[in-house]
């Protein structure tokens, strides 16, 4: 703790201890405070100021955005201030197709100036089809205060350098390791590489980088503890490995452990609504961000599942006034989880499963997850390099795989009973060899994708 408080950052010259910081840092520690005491609230404590704060942004929405008023004047006989749970269930939800068509009619015709400026992206559309998301200052605030909070809760070295490997960066390097940070603390560097890079070239990079800590996409993470091993490349200073951006690949942990001998911190997020859940600092589960939005994961009835029940994630953003989301239906599936053993009372996903396009279905009309770690099929096929499942119907698949050579009629065999066991079914499997597995449009990597017309 005292090596923490020696990096923080004070604003005056000349005062080292207690630390001085300016507004913007006072109020990132005054938030992370207020984040310390209540991630060990009780659920009915968290649940009591959910409703509290979603109760002001439902009051915004229907003043400031007509389409809300419209969407929601059957469900909201009752003013707003006696809302309650139930209610809340009974709110309509607001799907993916629905954000798109809707677009800037969700803005905000008043936004709090208090919130800060406006700022607005598009999300990458892994479907081929992006939305646009607006948020203000007050998001970017609860960002970066959930940014410091998972670096807080992973007890990381500040003074350590940090490679980023990211969509949406050119290569260099900035003195800091990001606004989350800077704000309060002194950090050592962070050096930046755009995610397109060639693999080869990202692992040669980051050997001259010696980093301790690694951040990337969920599928790049899982393509350089592969191909690390592959080349014999270690990473001696490396004490952390960290993953964003979509499912985590089956045996990601496992391939990190095996290249780099380091564990793994993932997080959930999406553009539209900023960070879902954190990876507990005690177990491989995720905690999900109370104070920023309310999650359910809801079965097909639209009831929540029960712990170890996999259901659709559906979301509610509690500081976004500029586009305010109620019960937004992301397109992501996961897994239920029972309350930590370490005590916090944030809920508690114990997997993140992906999207409706990466379930498989049997032939008799059964869906499942698909499971098919690298361990299972690499080491009876080492030759392979990369494979991608794509389910063409309920009986045919097609194997993608990026190898030097054709494999031998043993070594196909071998692959497609291997796969076939993974997958819990005698599938006809057809082999292709491709020079490399195209991304999605948000470059992102997904092992498994169904074409199923049913």
């Amino acid at each position: 703790m005292t090596d923490l408080f020696n990096r923080l950052r004070s604003a005056v010259p000349g005062v080292l201890w207690p630390m001085a910081p300016d507004h913007a840092g006072a109020s990132a520690l005054a938030l992370q405070h207020q984040l310390d005491q209540s991630q060990w609230w009780s659920v009915a404590q968290l649940q009591q100021q959910q409703l509290r704060q979603f109760q002001s942004v439902l009051r915004h929405a229907l003043e400031t955005v007509p389409c809300w008023r419209e969407r929601l004047g059957n469900a909201l006989q009752n003013p707003v201030d006696h809302f309650d749970w139930v209610r809340f269930r009974e709110l309509p939800l607001l799907t993916r197709a629905d954000v798109q068509q809707l677009g800037n009619h969700l803005l905000s015709r008043r936004i709090p100036p208090e919130h800060g400026r406006l700022v607005n992206s598009e999300t990458s559309g892994s479907t081929g089809r992006p939305i646009k998301r607006y948020g203000s200052g007050l998001t970017e605030l609860f960002w970066r205060a959930f940014t410091l909070r998972e670096h807080l809760w992973h007890a990381r070295d500040f003074s350590g350098r940090l490679a980023a490997i990211r969509l949406k960066v050119e290569r260099g390097e900035t003195k800091g390791w990001g606004p989350a940070t800077d704000l309060v603390f002194d950090t050592g560097p962070c050096a930046l590489l755009n995610l397109r890079t060639d693999l080869d070239e990202q692992l040669d990079w980051l050997q001259a980088q010696a980093p301790q800590y690694l951040i990337t996409n969920a599928s790049n993470l899982l393509w350089l503890a592969q191909r690390s091993r592959e080349r014999g490349i270690r990473l001696p200073g490396l004490l952390q490995a960290r993953s964003f951006g979509g499912a985590l690949p089956d045996g990601t942990r496992a391939a990190v452990r095996a290249a780099w001998g380091v564990g793994l911190a993932d997080v959930y997020t999406a553009e539209e609504v900023g960070y879902i859940a954190l990876q507990c600092p005690h177990h491989e589960h995720y905690h999900v961000q109370s104070e920023g939005l309310i999650v359910e994961i809801l079965d097909d009835d639209g009831r929540p599942c029960a712990p170890g029940r996999i259901g659709r994630v559906v979301v509610t953003t509690l500081h976004n006034f500029a586009m305010p989301l109620i019960r937004y239906e992301l397109g992501d599936f996961a897994e239920a989880g029972e309350a930590c053993a370490c005590g916090r009372g944030l809920p508690v996903i114990a997997r993140i499963l992906g999207r409706e396009r990466n379930i498989l279905r049997l032939p008799d009309g059964r869906r499942h997850w698909p499971s098919f770690p690298t361990d299972k099929w690499s080491r009876a096929v080492p030759v392979i390099r990369q494979l991608q499942i794509v389910q063409k119907s309920r009986v045919d698949m097609l194997l993608r795989i990026v190898a030097p050579r054709k494999l031998s009629e043993d070594e196909a065999r071998t692959l497609i009973a291997s796969l076939q066991a993974c997958l819990g079914h005698p599938f006809r499997m057809t082999i292709e060899r491709v020079d490399e597995i195209a991304r999605s449009g948000n470059f992102k990597f997904e092992d498994f994708v169904s074409e199923c017309a049913d």
